[in-house]
C-alpha cells in the first residue's frame, strides 16, 4: 500500500490569530461552587478547524482523577472575527446550552468570553470563561452566576499540548 501524504489544512483567515489553540491539551483542574464540595478532575480539550471555514470546532471531557470515571463533557463552535470579537456556542452533556461573545487578544493570547444566553438551565444564568496561554500552557478560569448566587469562580484548569 501506498503511503498517501494529506494535503495540509487551509486555516481561513480568521482562525489564523487563534491557530495556537488547534490540537489536544490535557491536563488538571479544580472545581467548586457555594453549593458544591471541591473537586479535582483530569481533563482533554480539542480544537480543530474546518478547512476553509471560519469556525474552530470544540470538544471537551473531564474525568475523576483517582478512577479515571467520566464527569462531564461538552462541544461547540469557536467564531473568531477579524476585529477581535469571538462567538461561541457550547453544548453540554448536561443539557445546558451556551451562547457566548467576547474578544481576543492576539499579542497576549488571551480569551474572554461572556454568556449571552444560558439554555436549558433551570438555576444557571451566567457563565464567564477566560482562556490564557502562559509559558506554552493553557489556561482557563470558569466563573459562573445562579438565581441565587452572584458570578464566582466555579473552574479553573492549566491543560499542556499533547
Amino acid at each position: 500500500m501506498d503511503d498517501v501524504t494529506q494535503p495540509p489544512v487551509t486555516l481561513h483567515p480568521s482562525i489564523a490569530p487563534l491557530s495556537y489553540l488547534l490540537g489536544t491539551w490535557r491536563g488538571e483542574g479544580e472545581g467548586g461552587f457555594p453549593t458544591i464540595s471541591s473537586f479535582s478532575y483530569g481533563e482533554e480539550l480539542h480544537f480543530s478547524a474546518l478547512p476553509g471555514k471560519p469556525v474552530i470546532s470544540y470538544t471537551q471531557k473531564t474525568w475523576k482523577l483517582n478512577s479515571g470515571e467520566p464527569m462531564h463533557a461538552e462541544s461547540g463552535y469557536w467564531r473568531p472575527k477579524s476585529d477581535g470579537a469571538i462567538e461561541v456556542v457550547i453544548s453540554q452533556s448536561t443539557g445546558l446550552v451556551e451562547v457566548q461573545k467576547g474578544t481576543y487578544n492576539t499579542q497576549d493570547k488571551i480569551i474572554k468570553l461572556e454568556s449571552e444566553q444560558v439554555g436549558n438551565a433551570s438555576k444557571v444564568r451566567k457563565i464567564n470563561r477566560v482562556f490564557e496561554l502562559v509559558n506554552g500552557k493553557l489556561c482557563y478560569v470558569v466563573q459562573m452566576g445562579t438565581n441565587a448566587i452572584a458570578l464566582q469562580p466555579h473552574l479553573k484548569a492549566v491543560l499542556k499540548k499533547v
